[in-house]
């Protein structure tokens, strides 16, 4: 059998009769038989009307039940409030959902093969009630985008997830490493190893793993260091202290990436997280010790540092989502420090009432109310 291939997405082959057949073949599209001789007249318009007139088929599209929560969550994955989002986002997001079609309460069908119209708040709140309060509220913003796509393209008429609160949870705390830990570790990890070179980025860097293992030779120019945040998107120029310029000198390398895998690949943000952890064993630092704790240490240093230099204090960034000027708001010692804050430039005054004025200021004076003397002289 001979095969035969001469236009885009055709395939052709030469039956047990000698007979030669052609199809066009589109990724998620049923195949077309081509009629005629091959590049004759007839062949020509078959395969510019399969090209262009050919229904789309939706992948997965056959396996799904029309009208179900998985057909909405396969449309979802395609369209561009899904796809513009970032790729941890993304990820995030596509677990909590394939996961949602998988689950089955005792004697009911998978969620999946539900009929997503009928949906409404009350079977979203025992969704989420099944849950931690943390995957709780990933769960929430999850299904709240998918909700969104299904009310904007016509699946279902009002959104199940308005209205319903994400639950509070209390955060956890993430130790910051002590001077201490810093030193014990570097103990067992000579400058020039990867181990130390890790440490290094994070604690003269103060960046979170995503954009560490993204840091290479390419972001340092004329002592400084150019990098473009993964998770808000701002870029900070910073320089190269010279801690880092010198355990940098020391460890060989030339890839892309300061840090690479055994492969040669760089790491990816869960597996230098898990790497890093193994390297914190081998110093014989307890499982507290992770690579944000070393994020937290370098903004303790810079807050008990006496730099004067406003681009180094850009290591630490105050978060847009948090009101500064709000007597609320939580700061770390070392937001003490950041000339961008105007809470800190101008601490709020609190006032116990509005009409009252601090404690420790004065009233000012009021003027006298003029005389009326009432005519008289």
């Amino acid at each position: 059998m001979t095969t035969l291939r001469r236009l885009r997405y055709t395939h052709g082959f030469v039956d047990r009769h000698g007979r030669a057949r052609y199809y066009v073949r589109i990724p998620g599209r049923k195949q077309v038989p081509l009629r005629g001789a091959f590049g004759d007249a007839q062949f020509m318009s078959d395969y510019h009307a399969a090209l262009e007139e050919a229904p789309r088929k939706e992948i997965g599209s056959e396996r799904t039940r029309a009208g179900s929560v998985s057909q909405a969550i396969i449309a979802y994955y395609r369209d561009n409030s899904f796809t513009g989002l970032a790729a941890g986002t993304r990820a995030m997001r596509r677990a909590i959902l394939e996961q949602l079609r998988q689950e089955q309460p005792p004697g009911t069908i998978p969620f999946g093969e539900r009929p997503i119209a009928p949906l409404r708040q009350q079977h979203i709140a025992i969704l989420l009630g099944r849950k931690k309060p943390f995957a709780a509220r990933n769960w929430l913003k999850t299904l709240r985008g998918l909700m969104q796509f299904a009310v904007a393209t016509g699946r279902i008429d009002t959104d199940p997830t308005q209205g319903i609160k994400p639950p509070k949870a209390r955060p956890g705390e993430i130790h910051s490493w002590t001077d201490e830990e810093i030193a014990q570790y570097e103990a067992t990890h000579a400058i020039g190893t990867r181990p130390r070179l890790a440490l290094a980025l994070l604690l003269f860097t103060a960046q979170r793993r995503g954009d560490i293992v993204r840091l290479g030779p390419q972001h340092i120019r004329n002592g400084e260091l150019t990098v473009r945040q993964e998770k808000t998107g701002v870029t900070l120029t910073l320089p190269v202290r010279a801690e880092l310029a010198t355990i940098l000198a020391a460890t060989a390398g030339d890839h892309l990436s300061f840090l690479v895998a055994a492969n040669g690949k760089p790491f990816s943000p869960a597996g230098f997280g898990n790497i890093f952890r193994e390297w914190c064993q081998q110093a014989g630092l307890p499982d507290r010790c992770s690579a944000h704790g070393l994020r937290k240490a370098a903004c303790r240093m810079l807050a008990k540092s006496s730099m004067s230099n406003a681009r180094e204090k850009q290591h630490v960034e105050c978060s847009p989502r948090r009101d500064a000027a709000s007597p609320k708001s939580r700061r770390s010692a070392a937001t003490e420090h950041c000339p961008r804050c105007p809470a800190i430039l101008a601490p709020p005054v609190k006032r116990s009432s509005p009409n009252r004025p601090a404690r420790g200021l004065s009233r000012p004076s009021r003027r006298p109310k003029p005389e009326h003397n009432n005519g008289k002289p």
